[in-house]
């Protein structure tokens, strides 16, 4: 990629930020969020909400997103490998607090997900998914659904959990799937075992 092209998606993000709610960044290491210390500090300038899906391990790029998302994979490697959930918590509480990240979700494929506050009690969400064909896309269903829930007006801890149902649907069809909001709804409400009907 050419070594401005960070410069300039950081630019152009900076003049539509006033137009959108939260900002999610996606980091495929290809060159095209290579600032993106840039594009979070002019998010956070603008009260905006960051959510960042990342990769490799220099987590200190990210300093001062709200929510960081690895997979497990990933935050072993910045973190060095969990014994258990106490020992996870301990490691995502301590880069957050090195970072200046208000959350950090990791999501941990059938074992689920677990949301990391400092100051607040971890959340572990188990996998909401009986059947999968395809985990494509998940971490991505993750990310979007998370920022249109706090977008929407929901805490994080909702948002998540929103997110996990979701990431459940999408992770029960094949290839690069999304969900809808009926999709959605149909999973919440076969989890909650809430029934619909005539009434008086």
């Amino acid at each position: 990629a050419p070594p401005d092209l960070g410069d300039e998606v950081a630019a152009l993000v900076s003049t539509h930020l006033a137009r959108c709610d939260v900002l999610v960044v996606s980091d495929y290491a290809k060159g095209a969020v290579s600032r993106v210390d840039l594009v979070i500090a002019a998010a956070r300038a603008a009260g905006k909400q960051v959510i960042v899906d990342p990769k490799g391990a220099d987590f200190a790029r990210y300093a001062g997103a709200t929510l960081v998302t690895p997979n497990l994979h990933e935050f072993e490697t910045v973190a060095g490998a969990c014994h258990d959930d106490d020992d996870l918590v301990r490691k995502a509480e301590a880069l957050c607090q090195r970072f200046s990240f208000e959350a950090m979700l990791v999501t941990r494929g059938e074992a689920g997900m677990s949301l990391v506050r400092p100051g607040a009690a971890a959340l572990h969400l188990a996998a909401r998914s009986r059947d999968v064909f395809d985990v494509t896309g998940a971490g991505d269903t993750v990310c979007g659904v998370t920022a249109v829930a706090l977008a929407a007006g929901h805490d994080l801890a909702n948002a998540v959990a929103l997110a996990n149902v979701a990431a459940g649907v999408v992770v029960g069809k094949f290839g690069a799937a999304n969900v809808s909001i009926a999709e959605l709804d149909g999973a919440l409400r076969s989890r909650e075992a809430v029934h619909r009907g005539v009434l008086t």
